[in-house]
């Protein structure tokens, strides 16, 4: 299965992975261009970049040593009603950075929500979760 057949798909799921890592890109190229005026929140757009990126990239848990803890608060979000959330949740809180003054984060705060937008779809229309092959993931080869 290439790239392409992945995004003919129609599995929503897939389409909400590539668009949070398109967030997790912004999350961190613009919080280091608005770090001077967002301090706080560029440093928090970072974390929830790491986070995502381990979340998104199934690839990492198997390259890099991870707590028990913390395998177990990323098995939360294998299913696409939890991921809708946390990307919601993350989109809100790169929202809430523009309260202060309009900043760059507010790029990333699109692509977070429209990350949950996607998830929300699959889970509503009751699409299994696939990740893509691209990075580590088992792609919609079996997802039946």
């Amino acid at each position: 299965m290439s790239i392409a057949s992945e995004f003919t798909s129609m599995n929503f799921s897939l389409y909400g992975q590539w668009t949070g890592l398109i967030a997790v890109i912004m999350l961190i190229i613009f919080g280091i261009l608005g770090f001077m005026s967002h301090v706080v929140f560029s440093i928090v757009g970072w974390v929830i970049a790491i986070i995502l990126i381990f979340v998104e990239i199934p690839l990492c848990l198997k390259i890099c040593p991870t707590s028990p803890k913390f395998d177990q608060f990323l098995s939360y979000f294998e299913n696409c009603y939890f991921r809708a959330a946390l990307y919601l949740g993350f989109a809100i809180i790169m929202f809430l950075s523009n309260l202060l003054n309009v900043g760059p984060l507010i790029a990333a705060a699109v692509f977070l929500l429209l990350a949950s937008i996607f998830y929300g779809l699959a889970a509503f229309k009751g699409q299994p979760f696939a990740s893509t092959k691209v990075l580590g993931g088992t792609g919609v080869d079996n997802v039946v």
